[in-house]
């Protein structure tokens, strides 16, 4: 099937800095996909390239097919939610909605059902009649929804539309927008600098740095097999380590732990040149007050700091060679707490530790 979307190394600069810079990307029809980077990535700039609000250096946007590069936004079958939801405050939550059909020259009873349809969708149909300024931050952000829906976009495109609301009410509309997507048929871009939000929602995450995109692939294969420290980094917590070849074959020798650290993937000159690190997940260590490891790789350690999450905890241990490891723990029972100047025992399984390249 070809891509909804096709990026053809599209570059944007402005001044001295590239914001896009040769990025080549299909996007499937109906698939969610994260544009995912700290801020100054160009996840945004490559939003409103796809979105036609921003025109490439160099490069090709393709859209089902169909070459709009140089295609006005309102020309393209791709519709836009801001940040900012930019209602017009004296309209009512069905005239925000209709505007843009609208400007379509849509009107009357096809107006009228496109609208409800749109509210229908958001469970908004009973606040027609509002205007912005009488709903919650969670409602006006539904009202910038359902004005992209109305629309009947092939591609809606989403820049990071839930920043502003809270906790709770972000958790609601992630699981709200994953449903519509899947009820409506639409291919999502989300643009977030939120990793849990696109690990939740997207089918894929493109990690961006730069103007590039390091790493692209379904949430579980980024978490697993990071490419890079720079993507291990960035997507989940993770112990880095940078490491040396280890005097037995199919060991690296972390110095930070002082130990050599058996490891599954990869195979390494025994005394060799080595660059690279080995990574570990910090909910992948067994933390006990015993000295004995099921697995027979572990360290001695002391706990220096302790940060309660409520679910579960976070320890900081220090090790004799001088390192820190992080550890991520459960909060299920008492035996699993520890306290600061605790002495503990870190273990893991070979299967754990991740060989990366710097």
């Amino acid at each position: 099937m070809s891509p909804v979307i096709r990026i053809e190394a599209v570059s944007k600069r402005y001044g001295a800095v590239a914001a896009v810079d040769d990025i080549s990307l299909d996007i499937r029809e109906n698939e969610f996909l994260a544009l995912l980077g700290a801020s100054g990535c160009g996840k945004t700039t490559l939003l409103r390239l796809m979105a036609g609000f921003e025109q490439p250096d160099r490069g090709r946007v393709l859209i089902g097919g169909e070459d709009m590069t140089l295609s006005a936004p309102y020309a393209r079958p791709v519709n836009m939610m801001f940040q900012s939801y930019a209602l017009f405050p004296h309209m009512t939550v069905a005239g925000n909605v209709a505007f843009g059909l609208k400007q379509d020259n849509i009107s009357g009873d096809v107006l009228k059902a496109r609208v409800n349809e749109a509210l229908l969708a958001v469970e908004l149909d009973r606040l027609g009649d509002r205007r912005p300024d009488q709903l919650s931050g969670g409602q006006r952000q539904r009202v910038a929804l359902a004005r992209c829906l109305a629309k009947r976009p092939r591609v809606l495109l989403l820049d990071e539309p839930m920043a502003a609301l809270d906790k709770h009410l972000r958790e609601r509309t992630q699981l709200e927008l994953m449903a519509l997507r899947k009820r409506l048929g639409i291919t999502f871009v989300l643009v977030t600098h939120d990793q849990g939000e696109a690990m939740a929602m997207a089918d894929r995450v493109a990690i961006m740095e730069s103007g590039r995109i390091l790493q692209i692939g379904a949430p579980r294969d980024l978490y697993e097999r990071p490419a890079s420290q720079r993507v291990a980094r960035f997507f989940g917590d993770m112990n880095i380590w940078p490491v040396t070849a280890g005097a037995t074959p199919g060991t690296l020798f972390v110095a930070d732990l002082g130990l050599e650290a058996r490891v599954a993937s990869g195979s390494f000159l025994n005394g060799g040149p080595l660059t690279g690190a080995v990574a570990l997940r910090p909910e992948r260590i067994a933390i006990s007050r015993t000295t004995e490891s099921e697995t027979g790789q572990g360290v001695q350690g002391t706990v220096a700091e302790v940060v309660f999450l409520g679910t579960a905890s976070t320890y900081f241990v220090k090790v004799p060679a001088g390192g820190t490891v992080r550890v991520v723990v459960q909060n299920s029972d008492a035996t699993s707490v520890f306290a600061q100047g605790d002495s503990v025992h870190l273990s893991w399984s070979a299967t754990a530790l991740t060989a990366i390249e710097p």
